[in-house]
């Protein structure tokens, strides 16, 4: 089992930042992939960024440039540093894990982009 712990959502600016942090516990060492998710109200929930264990990245197209995944694993925790960040990025932002054909989810953080 994996146990992931979300963190660092907010209410902030259009044009602002946010970190978003992930920290991860439990059986993590069979973990392949990891990646952050957002679901807006009336919306499917869609892949926002993710990382594999050997460092690929992928990012979807309206963030591109924008958001940055990342990983520390002395800490154990994923990042999702948003940079210049829009209204239509408005949702509940998830981390997922994912080894060994098993798929762990945190509890969401709320992301809010308003002025």
């Amino acid at each position: 089992q994996v146990q992931l712990v979300e963190s660092g959502g907010g209410l902030v600016q259009p044009g602002g930042s946010l970190r978003l942090s992930c920290a991860a516990s439990g059986n993590i060492f069979s973990i392949s992939a990891m990646g952050w998710y957002r679901q807006a109200p009336g919306k499917q929930r869609e892949l926002v960024a993710s990382l594999t264990s050997g460092g690929s990245t992928n990012y979807a197209d309206s963030v591109k440039g924008r958001f940055t995944i990342s990983r520390d694993n002395a800490k154990n925790t994923l990042y999702l540093q948003m940079n210049s960040l829009k209204p239509e990025d408005t949702a509940v932002y998830s981390c997922n894990y994912y080894g060994n054909f098993r798929s762990f989810w945190g509890q969401g953080t709320q992301v809010t982009v308003s002025s």
